[in-house]
Formats: C-alpha cells, sequence, structure tokens
C-alpha cells in the first residue's frame, strides 16, 4: 500500500528534468532495506530462529508512521480537487524554506489562475480506460506482471535452489546476501540513465540484462559447482534487476495526471503481485521437469516478454512536465 502514495507524491513534488531521477533513488533504497534485512536474518536465525527473525524486521514499520507525520500533502493533489488555498498554503510554505536557505527573496514569477469549476475531482478505475490511458494501462499491467513473476519467481527459491545444489543453509543465505549487494549500483546507475537514456530504453535495458543474467546464472549455479563460475553472474543478474525495479517505480506514476496516479500505480502494482504469487508456484511445479537451468530460463523468458511490451507500446516522458505527459 506504501508503495504507490509514495512515488505518486515525491514525483509530485520533483521538477521534470529531476522527477526520474529521485523516484528511482527512492525505490533504491528497497534494495538497501533488502540486503540489511538479509544480513540480519544471517545473525538472527540461527540464534531465535525464523520467529525472531520477524519480530526483529517489524519493529522498523513503526518509523513509517512518525516519518509521514512530516510528509505535507501533494499541492497538485489539492489543487485537482479545488482545494486552491490548502495548495497555496503548502506551496507557500515551500517558498519559504528555499528563500531561507538562499538567503534571498525568490524571483517573482507569473501568477496561474486556476479556475476550480475546471478541477477534475477524483478518478475512478474507468478512467485508467479512458484515451490515452487505455494503451498505457495495457503496457504497464503487463510490464508489472511478468517483470515480477520472473524476479520473484527466482528471488523467492534463490536460496532453496542453492541448497539443493548442495550448499548449506548459511552458504547459501551468505550468497543470496553476497549477490544482493549488486542491487545498491544497480539502482544508481538506473537512476542515472533515466535521465541520460530515458525511460523506455532504460526499462529495456534493464530488462534484457536481467534476463541474460539469469539465464547464465541458471547454466552455472544448478550442479553445485565452483561460487566462482556462478557468483559473478548472481552480481549480474541482481545489477540489472533493482536497475529494473528503479525504473518501474521512475516511470509508472509518470504515465497517469495527478487524480488518479496513485490509483494506476497502485492497480498495476496489484496486478504485478499477481505475478509474484503466480511465480514462486510456477517454479515449484516446474523444477522437477526441467531442473534449476529450465527455471532461470523461465524467468528470463518472463523479463523478455516485459521488455518486448515496453518496446513496443511504451512512451517516453524523460524531462516532461508531468501535466503535458498525463493532462
Amino acid at each position: 500500500m506504501e508503495f504507490p502514495i509514495g512515488q505518486a507524491i515525491l514525483a509530485e513534488f520533483m521538477p521534470a528534468e529531476k522527477r526520474g531521477r529521485y523516484v528511482a533513488l527512492l525505490e533504491g533504497f528497497w534494495p538497501i532495506g533488502f540486503i540489511c534485512a538479509g544480513l540480519l536474518s544471517y545473525f538472527i536465525l540461527p540464534v531465535w530462529g525464523w520467529r525472531g527473525v520477524f519480530v526483529a524486521l517489524g519493529v522498523p514499520s513503526v518509523f513509517v508512521l512518525i516519518v509521514r507525520r512530516a510528509v505535507p500533502e501533494s499541492p497538485r493533489w489539492l489543487e485537482s480537487r479545488g482545494r486552491i488555498d490548502e495548495a497555496s498554503e503548502i506551496m507557500g510554505a515551500i517558498e519559504r524554506k528555499v528563500a531561507a536557505a538562499h538567503g534571498r527573496p525568490l524571483p517573482e514569477i507569473g501568477i496561474m489562475t486556476i479556475n476550480p469549476k475546471e478541477a477534475r475531482g477524483s478518478a475512478g478505475f474507468q478512467e485508467l480506460w479512458q484515451g490515452p490511458y487505455a494503451k498505457r494501462t495495457v503496457m504497464l499491467w503487463l510490464l508489472w506482471f511478468f517483470a515480477l513473476l520472473g524476479y520473484y519467481g527466482l528471488t523467492t527459491w534463490l536460496s532453496a535452489l542453492l541448497q539443493q545444489a548442495g550448499f548449506a543453509v548459511t552458504k547459501s543465505v551468505f550468497y543470496t546476501i553476497l549477490i544482493s549487494l549488486a542491487g545498491v549500483p544497480g539502482f544508481l546507475v538506473s537512476a542515472w540513465l533515466v535521465e541520460k537514456w530515458g525511460r523506455e530504453p532504460t526499462c529495456v535495458f534493464t530488462l534484457v540484462g536481467s534476463a541474460c543474467m539469469a539465464y547464465l546464472y541458471g547454466r552455472f549455479a544448478g550442479q553445485g559447482g565452483s561460487p566462482m563460475l556462478f557468483v559473478p553472474f548472481g552480481l549480474g543478474m541482481q545489477f540489472f534487476m533493482f536497475g529494473m525495479w528503479s525504473v518501474l517505480y521512475a516511470y509508472t506514476p509518470e504515465l497517469y495526471p495527478t487524480r488518479c496516479r496513485a490509483t494506476g500505480g497502485g492497480f498495476a502494482s496489484a496486478i504485478g503481485r499477481i505475478g509474484s504469487l503466480i511465480g514462486p508456484y510456477l517454479v515449484g511445479v516446474i523444477l522437477p521437469a526441467t531442473g534449476q537451468f529450465g527455471v532461470f530460463a523461465i524467468g528470463a523468458g518472463c523479463f523478455l516478454l516485459a521488455a518486448v511490451v515496453v518496446w513496443l507500446l511504451g512512451e517516453e516522458t524523460k524531462g516532461q512536465l508531468l501535466e503535458t505527459v498525463s493532462p
């Protein structure tokens, strides 16, 4: 529930030329948390068991409630509902902070007159399927579905597959954490590329890279070979997959207007979660028939399908005002 709200708020606060980078960096803290959770589990699991891990990882969620109290409402959202005075109050507070930080008054700018009658109000699910948003919804739903099916189908089983290949539990957890470290440079590179190349080419690049690395990782990790053979491909796989996550969260909120931005992002994410439920189950079904190599080959195929969807149906949004992309 928190993801689409956070990405929508940040997208509506950031200037157009830096919006993609900052939203991508926001999502990038997810792999940092993922790695920290893995390290915490590595040390707690042998002592307290899985229940202790769950309790320890539940504590940080309390901080979300504290942080949320310091986040202002989006002026764009308030304006879209005709609450002009509240939007102006928040913008005035931001301008005063900027002026204080620079030590001088802000330059005068033209005032945009807004007719409250033009406020569109709330938008329901049906608007996701109207006008240009229908094509975008199809693209995003397919992208999220196949990307998350491939991602969760592989990563949920990653440690267990290493155990099946002959590695001890502690070793499998260690290697899983190790290859996850590549996610940090992965999301940083992605955050740079979304403004350098654009959203669409960066998304295709990270998906194709994920597919290639997943295929090669499955080729070398399934037989319990030397870590020197499969760890480099595991690092590459996580590099591209976490880069993919950053593009997903930077790209999605830009394709809907303020009145349904969080709704559109939330539904796309929800469709992706269906894929994340199917993926691990599918792996359990096909593993006995195809072995580990077949599992990773199918995961790679999911990433390639997602890349084709973006290549055929995607639209570039780099550097454009949100109101221009999604009026």
